[in-house]
């Protein structure tokens, strides 16, 4: 799998933009702020119809305009196909496949899988729990589309469950029988649909353990042994694996935090509250790894669900925004050996010296909105203002 053509219209700095890619390695290299960044923010958007910098999608769209349009040409075993993704902050996105309209743009989850590293992940290893779920939701949906409608759905019966939570405490007096009935079928509905998130969750770490491990020794060979565990809001209960068990299981620790839920007006139970924990050794890596042992355990995440998501038949495009500047040059070097032989890497550096040697491929000089080959060939014209 590769794109073999990029289009952008009012994305970030982009007015209009054209860039044709080839499988192999594409550095993008020039000073920061010219929008080098913004052209591998689009791939990623189009695999995952989010932005691993922005929230939302208000920053996607270029000042002034009404909305941006990102077009990605894919080829995945000599068969193309054109994804279009229209990006309308405060409405509803759409999208096209092969020009023609699809009901719901999460159905064309799949069509295109990346996999990105960039600075911000190390919040991955520093950051708060919600870090380490969203990165666990986004590979599952990455390798089983079907996730993003679970993933939909728990937050939807969430989203009422606690609605219904806080009216309670705010009343300030014990619920009526009409409010717990309401609240046993939002307790349902939470069990249900969380236990199909938990059982996932729980598979997906399984399968990650060993590719962590292996990832993180390959980049910091003398550093300590990578682990994931899997902490669950229910405590320390042996977690099923069935299903329909987990649910129970679910409704039994909702049931037991049922009081202080109310007094709180907050769903305490439930994927949303659970944590993935990182550690180097035996110690919790968040805290107590260095700068270096997080870029490599953040790194190590990365590199292992590229090789999960390629163990399911696909090698996803590898995108790697300013990643080699932060590394020393013996992690430089391991890195590079390790994503040479992808299908398709992308990468973004701020001087040429950053792209370690072994990964030669096309180059092209980005600067003041203007994306040119490296001999001087025009690939892409950007007509807009330079910024990352």
């Amino acid at each position: 799998m590769h794109v073999a053509h990029l289009s952008l219209q009012d994305f970030r700095s982009y007015a209009t933009a054209e860039v044709a890619l080839e499988p192999g390695v594409t550095a993008f290299v020039g000073p920061n702020g010219q929008g080098k960044t913004n052209l591998v923010e689009a791939i990623g958007y189009v695999a995952s119809h989010g932005s691993h910098r922005a929230a939302t999608d208000a920053p996607l769209v270029r000042q002034g305009a009404p909305r941006a349009i990102v077009r990605a040409g894919v080829v995945k075993d000599d068969r193309k196909a054109l994804i279009e993704l229209e990006i309308n902050p405060g409405r509803a996105n759409r999208a096209r496949l092969n020009r023609s309209p699809v009901p719901r743009p999460r159905e064309i989850l799949g069509m295109l899988r990346t996999v990105l590293f960039a600075p911000e992940d190390l919040s991955l290893v520093k950051g708060d729990p919600g870090e380490r779920r969203r990165f666990m939701d986004e590979l599952l949906t990455a390798r089983a589309p079907r996730f993003a409608g679970v993933r939909s759905d728990y937050d939807r019966v969430l989203k009422q469950r606690n609605a219904l939570l806080k009216s309670a405490a705010a009343h300030r007096r014990s619920p009526g029988p009409e409010v717990l009935a309401t609240l046993d079928v939002w307790d349902s509905h939470l069990a249900r649909t969380g236990a199909e998130l938990l059982a996932a969750r729980l598979d997906l770490v399984a399968a990650l353990r060993p590719l962590v491990a292996r990832s993180y020794a390959a980049l910091a060979p003398d550093s300590g042994i990578a682990d994931l565990i899997y902490k669950s809001s229910l405590g320390d209960v042996e977690l099923s694996t069935d299903r329909a068990q987990l649910a129970e299981q679910l409704l039994g620790g909702v049931a037991e935090a049922r009081r202080q839920e109310l007094e709180r007006g907050v769903s305490l139970i439930g994927p949303h509250r659970d944590e993935l924990v990182l550690r180097l050794g035996e110690l919790p890596a968040r805290g107590y790894a260095s700068h270096g042992e997080s870029w490599s355990f953040a790194l190590g995440l990365r590199l292992a669900a590229f090789d999960l998501l390629r163990a399911d038949g696909d090698d996803p495009v590898l995108i790697l925004d300013d990643v080699f500047a932060e590394l020393d040059t013996g992690r430089r070097d391991r890195l590079a050996t390790m994503v040479a032989p992808a299908e398709q890497v992308l990468i973004t550096a701020a001087v040429p010296a950053d792209v370690p040697a072994e990964l030669t491929g096309g180059s092209y000089t980005v600067e003041g909105g203007q994306v040119t080959r490296e001999h001087g060939e025009q690939d892409l014209a950007g007509e807009g203002t330079p910024g990352e």
